[in-house]
């Protein structure tokens, strides 16, 4: 267990709360990109595998955790992609 890769999930998992109030509030994407989001979770998948074969410890729950906080970011992100299609909709339909 490495003591610095604790302190980078830990700080990733305090980070993404902001990133995924603003996205719910805003209902906007803006200066997002699902494709930087599909990346990260690639790499906790990494990680969680990583753990799972080779090293298993309690920074394996810390993955696991930063995962779901990124997955639900992404769901809004979805949400707020069809929320702006029923807004274009609108506009061009009315």
């Amino acid at each position: 267990m490495s003591i610095f890769e604790i302190i980078m999930l830990l700080c990733f998992a305090s980070a993404w709360p902001f990133s995924i109030g603003k996205s719910y509030v805003s209902k906007q994407n803006t200066g997002k990109s699902v494709i930087f989001l599909y990346i990260v979770l690639v790499g906790y998948v990494a990680g969680m595998l990583h753990k799972f074969a080779y090293n298993m410890d309690g920074v394996f729950y810390l993955y696991l955790f930063n995962f779901c906080l990124v997955s639900i970011d992404m769901i809004i992100y979805y949400r707020n992609e069809r929320i702006a299609r029923k807004i274009r909709e609108i506009k061009y339909n009315a």
